[in-house]
Order: structure tokens, then sequence, then C-alpha cells
């Protein structure tokens, strides 16, 4: 996948998500899990445009692991919130 690929789908993944946000009924549970659900999927995208400005070879690899983290937690929280 390409540079520009990856940042459009990034963007477009943080979007999805933020909508998938703003549908969630309104309660205390959904308003935390939903907090981090849009925290950890915006920061997807903007790790992923800090990596491609990276310093080096293992600074990229190194943000491109948390960009990894940081899906992986956006899973939980989308499977804590669908569950």
């Amino acid at each position: 996948m390409k540079k520009e690929e990856m940042l459009l789908g990034t963007k477009k993944y943080a979007i999805a998500n933020a909508k998938l946000v703003l549908s969630l009924p309104t309660n205390i549970v959904n308003r935390n899990y939903a907090d981090q659900l849009n925290r950890s999927a915006s920061s997807t995208g903007a790790i992923y445009r800090a990596a491609c400005r990276a310093k080096s070879k293992a600074d990229f690899i190194n943000k491109l692991k948390i960009v990894e983290e940081e899906l992986d937690e956006t899973l939980f929280f989308m499977n804590c919130l669908l569950n």
C-alpha cells in the first residue's frame, strides 16, 4: 500500500470511528469507552503521519509499532462497546 493510500485510509478510519461514537446511546459506560475509542482511532492517523516524517528507519519502525498499538487499543474499546 502506498503512503498516500495509508494517509487517506487512516483518515477515513478515524472519521468512521467518530461516526460510530456519535451514533452510540449516551450513558456513563459508553461515554468512557467511546472517548477512548475516539482517541485511539484518531491518533492512528496522526502517528502514521508522524512516521512519514521519521528521521531514520528505526524511528519509522518505532512509530509504526505505536500505530499498531493504537489500532489494537481501538479494537479493544470497539469490542467493549459492541459486545
